[in-house]
């Protein structure tokens, strides 16, 4: 079974897939994303790999025979990709160069615009699970990219949050939070010529932290040459200020926010001059040892509840980039 299921309540689409519920377990002494498995090129730096068990298909089969006047179906409409970060089966963002990181944003940007060129496809989500206790089950390094045929609900808030701060201000809602943060030089953790990272004044996570373009792009097609450097660059460095908090594989889901692409919708008209490009990090961690659940207020509700200061939360991820980038220097 694959389709899309209507909830009413909220007023969004749940992928009901029932067929990656039979996923094998890989064989501890075998990896289809490494050279020589036969899956992949015997020689890449970066590779795109279509998902052995996609959620959505661009050929989806028909709903079945379940939907009533009020309960609506639709087609799993869309695309899955795996995005191979590196050959390297231990291998981690941290660990690769400039050069290497241009090419995996490239990488990033040739999948989008061919996703792109569906013209069911609504929105393309960039992202990557990292670390078991985020359900990984593959450890090669690697993300993975959806294309929806509907607007995510959280991008429609945001979208609809933009909107209106646009309509009535007159400026892009992400534009105002950089200065906001730049003012108040509490939270930032670091930057580049091109990109800035923070924890957010209203973070639910304890490391949380958004990765946000300075310029006002939409996507990250629409970045040039050096943007598309700066990236790669403080994406990197982001990851590996992470693994320097308390010395371990740090547990991670990277979310990329682009703008949608194919809009059909009149609400969302010229949405290039109020919605902005950024990542949010979703660190599951609150300390080494204490992991930071999203429990019933949380899940339940929405209600998000933060028990860390992120001031001080900040404080402590630049000490821990400070770090990374000492032991990066001295190799």
């Amino acid at each position: 079974m694959a389709e899309l299921r209507w909830n009413p309540m909220i007023k969004d689409w749940v992928m009901i897939a029932s067929n990656r519920q039979n996923r094998p377990n890989m064989p501890k002494d075998w990896c289809p994303f490494c050279p020589g498995s036969g899956k992949v090129p015997d020689n890449y730096d970066v590779h795109a790999y279509n998902n052995d068990f996609p959620a959505l298909t661009q050929n989806p089969p028909e709903p079945d025979d379940v939907a009533t006047e009020f309960y609506k179906v639709k087609p799993s409409h869309g695309k899955c990709e795996v995005i191979l970060f590196s050959p390297d089966h231990h291998g981690t963002l941290k660990e690769l160069s400039d050069e290497h990181m241009k090419k995996l944003v490239d990488l990033w940007c040739t999948r989008f615009e061919a996703m792109k060129e569906d013209p069911k496809i609504k929105y393309i989500f960039i992202f990557e699970n990292r670390g078991e206790v985020v359900g990984v089950s593959m450890p090669h390094p690697h993300g993975q990219m959806y294309g929806y045929s509907v607007v995510p609900k959280k991008i429609e808030l945001e979208l609809d949050a933009a909107k209106e701060h646009f309509d009535e201000h007159g400026e892009c809602i992400f534009c105002r939070m950089n200065k906001e943060e730049q003012d108040a030089n509490l939270r930032i953790i670091h930057e580049n010529d091109d990109f800035i990272a923070y924890i957010p004044f209203f973070a639910d996570y304890a490391y949380g932290v958004y990765i946000v373009a300075k310029s006002h792009k939409a996507t990250i097609a629409d970045f040039t040459e050096s943007e598309k450097q700066n990236l790669g660059n403080i994406l990197r460095d982001i990851t590996g200020m992470y693994d320097n908090l308390f010395d371990m594989n740090f547990p991670y889901m990277m979310c990329m926010h682009n703008a949608p692409v194919n809009n059909e919708e009149e609400k969302y008209t010229n949405l290039e001059d109020f919605y902005h490009f950024h990542i949010e990090m979703y660190p599951p961690m609150r300390a080494a040892d204490k992991q930071q659940f999203q429990a019933s207020s949380e899940t339940g509700v929405w209600a998000h509840c933060n028990p860390t200061a992120p001031e001080e939360k900040a404080a402590e991820m630049r000490e821990a980039l400070k770090r990374y980038l000492d032991k990066k220097a001295a190799k």
